[in-house]
């Protein structure tokens, strides 16, 4: 017998997280998407309409995440570490957490003008969420499919060196150009959370990957 197929014996066959999950990761690309929205709109009203969305996913979020706890402090076997789903679960929440506080910046500082590289960066946001949610969904058979979610991990540490190159030359470019210091400012925030929110997708991929060491 192919060892991977013995291995699968193994595997706790509680599968009541993974719906969980996978609401988690669509609900991440929701609110990846919307944040595209946000980031090509014009306009305050629009800006406001649609960080509002993002906000409602962001409650959704939440739901999930204390489901997935609750879940945890229920259930005697778990699919894979206790620990791992708990960081799993966290690292999901918070990038969808960083997405609204994008969404917030956006609104309460009001830049002049919508740089292009905000959408550039919510495009890198969304492609790496896809790719989360790919992973996820390959989660239910972490044996069979470990090269896949390998290979998503991968590519979502290809997208966050993308996100670092174009954060360092979009600031290069801002300090440069800009002569207005409160605008230096705002964008300067933004751009730090748009950063940021790539360095915690890359985050789960950390805990992806520590799931599959732990079955290997």
């Amino acid at each position: 017998m192919n060892i991977d197929k013995f291995l699968k014996f193994f595997v706790p066959k509680d599968h009541s997280f993974f719906p969980l999950f996978e609401s988690g990761a669509h609900n991440l690309v929701k609110a990846s998407e919307l944040l595209k929205e946000l980031m090509a709109s014009k306009g305050f009203e629009e800006h406001e309409k649609l960080f509002k969305e993002i906000k409602d996913v962001e409650h959704i979020g939440d739901d999930l995440t204390n489901e997935i706890y609750d879940q945890l402090n229920k259930s005697f076997i778990t699919p894979f570490d206790r620990e791992d789903i708990h960081e799993l679960a966290s690292n999901i929440d918070d990038i969808v957490d960083s997405i609204n506080g994008i969404g917030r910046r956006i609104c309460l500082y009001k830049p002049k003008k919508m740089i292009p590289l905000y959408e550039e960066m919510s495009k890198v946001i969304y492609e790496a969420a896809k790719e989360i949610e790919a992973a996820i969904y390959c989660l239910r058979d972490p044996i069979t499919n470990k090269k896949k979610i390998a290979q998503t991990c991968e590519n979502v540490t290809a997208i966050e060196h993308k996100a670092d190159e174009l954060y360092y030359v979009g600031i290069s470019e801002l300090f440069e150009k800009e002569e207005d210091p409160k605008e230096l400012i705002k964008n300067n925030k933004i751009l730090e959370t748009l950063e940021r929110c790539v360095d915690e997708e890359e985050d789960v991929t950390d805990t992806l990957k520590a799931i599959l060491i732990k079955m290997a």
